[in-house]
């Protein structure tokens, strides 16, 4: 029997339980309610995750203490007291909930993912500086597919250690990066690049929009949890044509892009100096914003442009750690939420961040807010917990899939521990899990009703062996970039 069909025959006897009607608010701590013993049709349903408490993210911000959440067929079938549900469903798989918060799993929603093998490979310096004298050297020398599987697979580790259940992805040779989506378990969308230089996929903007259109027929619908995107870098290496006609190939298969806007300076004064006008306000004059964006960075938005971002719907991705890293700016996110902006956060790539961990996004994004306003009201602990789960998948087009635990949404989530002793005491969980939390905190991670991890055990990646490839290659890097140097 199917999940939709067992969720037409749940009933329930009191009126707070939900059941397969996403438009009602998960049951707060007051309206519990108790499936019937005969939900589905053999009473067993894939897995229940219990915990102390139930971090929804739902529009009403509903914390659940001492919950559960039903799952089956990827699906969320109800949310509740854990009484209730574990005494009315019976699961092949419970997850344990003693000192443990589940949430939503967090949403990554710009990063290089492959760009792990080049961690700490070229640190200290300028975007421009950074990008090309060291990065793209480096790509068209060392990446081809065997690099973006290890580095994949090492980002895809790394990500799920942290809880991240979902990101989006922009490097080269797609192909491979959703083929180790698909292996891990993980949700992404995956960008084919789209570049006016030699890379290490393609050998000019028009080889690199064909090659993606190729990619995009070649997985589009084959896995629900692997979406195929463009990825057109920038407007500093492509220029208005070559990025119209990318967005016209996104158009033709009704896929969204992301790319990197506004991010620096440089990139703003290009613009000026170039098309007349600064980023923003050339991608709209352009026609760029007609179908789904993703914008990476937005550090340097105009007051004239916050409002186009809002007026087109797009996605932006703050990007605290790589934003201060490179020196890019302070990005004026307060100013884009207030004004009705979608705002997610991202990592950017393991090569200008170090890391790939969210929770560093969260506190640096809300404290950074603080000090440049002056203001420590700013960009509270739920309003930047939301920017990375429900706010972030509905910057990148998943709103209505990811992001929150409500009935009928994908189960993407995981189980934080608080027994550590940086959690004692905990008087206020959501404060918590963004101003104390760390990655190594996550214990367990479910995507789309799957277990990725279990109580800090990978479940779908052989960590020694990616380990074991990827110092391997690194030393490969590492020698070459010496003997350069001499």
């Amino acid at each position: 029997m199917t999940t939709l069909t067992r969720c037409f025959i749940i009933l329930f006897t009191l009126s707070g339980l939900v059941a397969c009607e996403p438009e009602q608010a998960a049951p707060g701590a007051s309206e519990q309610a108790v499936p019937r013993a005969d939900a589905t049709d053999d009473g067993r349903i894939d897995l229940i995750v219990l915990g102390d408490y139930i971090v929804t993210m739902d529009a009403a911000a509903t914390v659940i203490e001492n919950g559960a959440i039903a799952i089956d067929d990827g699906v969320i079938l109800a949310i509740g007291r854990a009484d209730q549900i574990t005494a009315s469903m019976q699961a092949e798989q419970t997850l344990n909930g003693d000192n443990r918060i589940v949430m939503p799993g967090l949403v990554n929603g710009h990063s290089h993912a492959a760009m792990t093998l080049l961690r700490g490979v070229a640190d200290d310096l300028a975007l421009m500086d950074w990008l090309n004298n060291y990065i793209f050297p480096a790509e068209v020398e060392f990446v081809d597919a065997e690099f973006v599987r290890i580095g994949t697979e090492l980002a895809c580790w790394e990500m799920i250690r942290g809880g991240t259940t979902t990101f989006v992805d922009m490097y080269y040779f797609p192909d491979v990066i959703a083929e180790v989506v698909d292996s891990c378990g993980m949700r992404a969308l995956i960008s084919a690049t789209v570049i006016d230089q030699r890379s290490p996929d393609a050998e000019s903007a028009v080889d690199s929009i064909q090659k993606g259109t190729e990619f995009i027929r070649r997985w589009q619908g084959k896995n629900s949890r692997v979406s195929p995107i463009f990825g057109p870098h920038a407007n500093y290496t492509l220029n208005a044509e070559q990025l119209q006609a990318t967005r016209a190939a996104a158009m033709e298969f009704g896929v969204p892009i992301s790319i990197h806007m506004s991010e620096s300076p440089f990139e703003v004064q290009y613009s000026k100096d170039t098309f007349g006008m600064t980023s923003i306000e050339f991608f709209e004059s352009i026609g760029f914003f007609e179908g789904p964006t993703i914008a990476a960075h937005v550090v340097w938005p105009t007051e004239a442009e916050i409002p186009i971002l809002v007026e087109r719907k797009v996605g932006v991705i703050h990007n605290p750690t790589s934003n201060m890293k490179i020196a890019s700016g302070i990005s004026p996110v307060t100013d884009m939420l207030k004004a009705g902006v979608r705002v997610g956060l991202g990592t950017d790539g393991a090569a200008s961040n170090n890391d790939l961990d969210m929770w560093e996004e969260m506190r640096l994004a809300s404290l950074l807010q603080k000090v440049e306003q002056m203001n420590p009201e700013v960009l509270p602990a739920e309003t930047v917990l939301r920017m990375a789960t429900s706010g972030g998948a509905t910057a990148i087009g998943l709103g209505d899939k990811i992001g929150s635990l409500e009935v009928g949404k994908h189960a993407d989530l995981i189980q934080v521990a608080f027994e550590d002793v940086h959690h004692i005491p905990t008087y206020d969980v959501v404060s918590h899990l963004v101003y104390v939390n760390d990655e190594q905190d996550v214990a367990s991670v479910v995507v789309d009703g799957q277990v990725l991890m279990r109580e800090r055990e990978m479940l779908t990646i052989d960590t020694e062996r990616v380990a074991a490839e990827a110092t391997k290659f690194a030393a490969r890097i590492q020698s070459a970039l010496q003997e350069r140097n001499q």
